[in-house]
Parts: structure tokens; C-alpha cells; sequence
């Protein structure tokens, strides 16, 4: 690779390595060939988040002329144009080695869009058809870079992996997307639990949710494990080399749910971290795992939650 090129794909994996923790613990498990490429997909949605959520002080027109202008660089180097970027490059040349889906690619730059206007979902039909373009299609576009033995097959467990990747970063993330003036938890799913924005606001400032609140967590908890059930199928599916890091980035991101569970579904009292020594543990364990062997789909720890039907059309 030519220098500039080289320089794109450092610039990728540092904004991995610093953004992205536990997924960037996990590719550490993939072939150094493959792992460029990763990171090279990380640091454009990345890249695009930043945009939108790193420049809040800007009105929301500039913003978007911002992420407008990205992507219009983007579309140009699809076409071949010379891209003056310091990560395009890299993102470039992992589509064109893998003969990514430009339309996944297109779908993900059309729901960051969203994110610049839209701060609330009437129902979780509503929010997963925004989820299709920022999280099911992240799945679509790693699957050709890990591999699989049947790539039909191991479509829809990818989607099924972003939806509940996501799921879990929403219901971490409430007090910081509400910071944000978004709230990610549909508004049926308010409702249902009588919960109100005004009252996530108040637990937001006192630290501490309240019983509805910790009643429409575990809803939501559910709801992503069902999510990661639908995705188990997969990772057997993927080429050897990558079930480790899979195994990990499931196992891993399932323990933020657990993490929630373990503190009652008070996503308000503390940010639900995956401690490093459990870190450690899983990743060995991912890399002792055989090839092909069934995931343990994550569950709660202690009373089972009733897992709500995943939506998904």
C-alpha cells in the first residue's frame, strides 16, 4: 500500500482504538489482514457520528452541510475521483477489495441524516427501520470481510447482530442520548410503561430511574436479547478465523446487558461497563472455543425477563 493509504488505515484503527473499546478488543482475535479492513469500516461510521453528534454547538443546517459535503467526497471516490481525506482511502479500498454493497452504505449515511432532525420513535417498527441503516447494514458489510461458508445463510444472523449491537448501546446510552435531546426508547414503549421524557429527565439529573423506568429497561433488555438469540446461528457460520472475534464482540456487548440487570435496570445510577478481568476471561475463552461450536446466547442473571417479539419485517 502507498503511504497515504497506509496513513488511512492507522487513522481508522486509532479512532477504533480509542472509540470503540470493546470492539476494538475483539478484532484484536481476527488475522492482521482482515483486521485493517475492520477498523477501516469502524472509522467511517464513526467518522459520520462525529459529524453529527461532536458538533452540536453548529445549528443543525451546517451540520448537515457538513455530513452532506462527507458524503459527496465519499459518492466521488466510489466513482474513482481522487479523495482528499485523511480515512476515505481506507474505507475506498476495503469496498473495493470486498466488492462491498454501496447500498448499505448509502442506507447508513441516510439514517445519520436522521439523526440531525429526528429526536424520537413512535414505535419500534419506526425505530428499526432507522436501525436498518445504522446497524443492520454494518452487519452486511462486515459479513464479506469475516467470510462464511454460507454467506445466505449468514445474512440475516449479521442484521440480526447489528440490531441488538445497537440495542444494547441505546439502552446503555439513555442518559447520554438524552443530553443529546434524542431519546432512542420508542414512545409506544413509554407509554406502555407510563413513562414520560420529563420523568427520564428528572432520574437523568437525580442519577437514579425510577420503578416505571426500570420496568421499561427490562423491557428493552429483552427485546435485545431476543435480538442476539436471532444472531446466534451466525457466528458458527463464519470462516474459522473470525468465529473468535464474533464469539467475543457477542459475549462482550451481551455482558452490557447483564451489567444493566446486575444494577436493577438503573441505566441512571452508573454507565454499564463490562469489567476488563471478565474482558480477558471471554476473549481467551472465545479463542479456546472450537470452530463451528454453538453460541450461549446471553441471559439474565437472575429472574427471566419476558422477551418481547423483535418487530422485525
Amino acid at each position: 500500500m502507498d503511504r497515504d493509504l497506509t496513513a488511512a488505515y492507522d487513522r481508522c484503527r486509532d479512532l477504533h482504538r480509542r472509540h470503540g473499546r470493546t470492539y476494538y478488543l475483539a478484532t484484536r482475535l481476527l488475522p492482521a489482514w482482515k483486521r485493517r479492513h475492520v477498523h477501516a469500516l469502524y472509522g467511517f461510521t464513526r467518522y459520520a457520528d462525529e459529524i453529527v453528534d461532536r458538533t452540536e454547538e453548529l445549528p443543525p443546517a451546517e451540520r448537515a452541510a457538513r455530513l452532506d459535503d462527507w458524503a459527496g467526497r465519499f459518492v466521488a471516490g466510489l466513482h474513482g475521483e481522487p479523495v482528499d481525506d485523511p480515512l476515505l482511502p481506507a474505507v475506498l479500498h476495503t469496498i473495493a477489495v470486498f466488492d462491498l454493497d454501496r447500498d448499505d452504505f448509502a442506507s447508513f449515511l441516510k439514517s445519520m441524516a436522521m439523526d440531525l432532525t429526528v429526536t424520537s420513535y413512535r414505535s419500534y417498527h419506526h425505530l428499526l427501520d432507522y436501525m436498518q441503516g445504522s446497524a443492520a447494514v454494518i452487519g452486511t458489510m462486515m459479513l464479506p470481510i469475516l467470510g462464511s461458508s454460507d454467506p445466505a445463510a449468514a445474512r440475516e444472523p449479521a442484521r440480526q447482530l447489528g440490531f441488538a449491537f445497537q440495542l444494547t448501546n441505546f439502552i446503555r446510552d439513555v442518559a447520554e442520548d438524552l443530553d443529546r435531546g434524542r431519546t432512542y426508547l420508542p414512545d409506544e414503549d413509554l407509554a406502555r410503561f407510563g413513562v414520560t421524557r420529563e420523568e427520564l429527565v428528572e432520574a437523568r439529573a437525580a442519577r437514579c430511574a425510577t420503578e416505571r423506568i426500570r420496568e421499561l429497561i427490562a423491557y428493552e433488555v429483552g427485546r435485545a436479547r431476543a435480538h442476539y438469540a436471532a444472531a446466534a446461528p451466525g457466528i458458527p457460520l463464519l470462516e474459522p478465523a473470525s468465529q473468535g472475534c464474533m464469539r467475543t464482540a457477542y459475549a462482550l456487548y451481551g455482558g452490557i446487558l447483564d451489567e444493566v440487570a446486575g444494577q436493577d435496570y438503573d441505566v441512571f445510577v452508573r454507565r454499564a461497563v463490562v469489567p476488563q478481568r471478565r474482558r480477558l476471561v471471554v476473549a481467551a475463552r472465545s479463542l479456546l472455543t472450537p470452530a463451528g461450536a454453538p453460541v450461549v446466547i446471553p441471559g439474565p442473571p437472575g429472574p427471566v425477563v419476558a422477551r418481547p417479539t423483535i418487530g422485525v419485517r
